[in-house]
């Protein structure tokens, strides 16, 4: 697995600055079952409001449910599609609208299972695997294939699975592989003490 360098201001954790959305899977490679459950063991421990766990994830495992799969890959939007296809593990991660200890509507619960995503991409690439979240995709079509409850809404599709290596990936995506990653300055991203004012680094 190649990895693509960031410039970070300060140290950050080697497993944060490794994490990347790829897009050029290595078809070949399918998913051991202990490594899918390890990616949905670390998207259950993240934190929640009341702890009410609001996320839920459809797993569709290319190697033991094709027909699940493909109906997930005939979700995506087709510029999607064409090199999800390659993946062989494709999730689908939903937020219940509604708190479970009240019946109250839960305005954390995209927050909450947005938490529960990266722990799972996180976990992915401590195992040496890539995941591309996805909002391109139908929702609705989703609702249907899958008989998804009204209260929950669909918020990504992730596609999972291992990096060809950086000479097998094919031409039409090689140059958005090995585009530079980037990032807005903090200045424009992080205030400290009042809306606009720039955290700075030394006090």
């Amino acid at each position: 697995m190649f990895t693509k360098k960031i410039e970070t201001k300060v140290a950050i954790h080697e497993l944060i600055a490794m994490r990347w959305s790829g897009r050029a899977y290595d078809s070949a490679k399918m998913l051991t079952r202990e490594a899918i459950m390890s990616l949905v063991e670390a998207a259950r421990w993240a934190p929640s409001c009341f702890g009410d766990q609001p996320w839920r994830f459809l797993v569709f495992d290319k190697a033991t449910n094709k027909t699940g799969w493909d109906k997930a890959l005939s979700c995506l939007v087709e510029g999607n599609r064409d090199w999800a296809k390659e993946a062989p593990l494709l999730l689908l991660a939903c937020a219940d609208s509604v708190l479970s200890q009240n019946g109250k509507h839960n305005r954390w619960g995209q927050y909450d299972t947005g938490a529960a995503a990266e722990n799972l991409s996180l976990q992915a690439a401590a195992l040496g695997l890539m995941v591309h979240q996805m909002g391109g995709f139908d929702a609705d079509k989703t609702r249907t294939e899958f008989a998804i409850p009204e209260q929950f809404t669909p918020m990504a599709m992730m596609a999972v699975g291992y990096q060809l290596p950086l000479e097998a990936i094919p031409d039409d995506i090689k140059e958005r592989e090995n585009n530079a990653r980037a990032r807005n300055t903090l200045d424009e991203n992080f205030f400290e003490g009042h809306w606009g004012e720039p955290i700075i680094e030394e006090l």
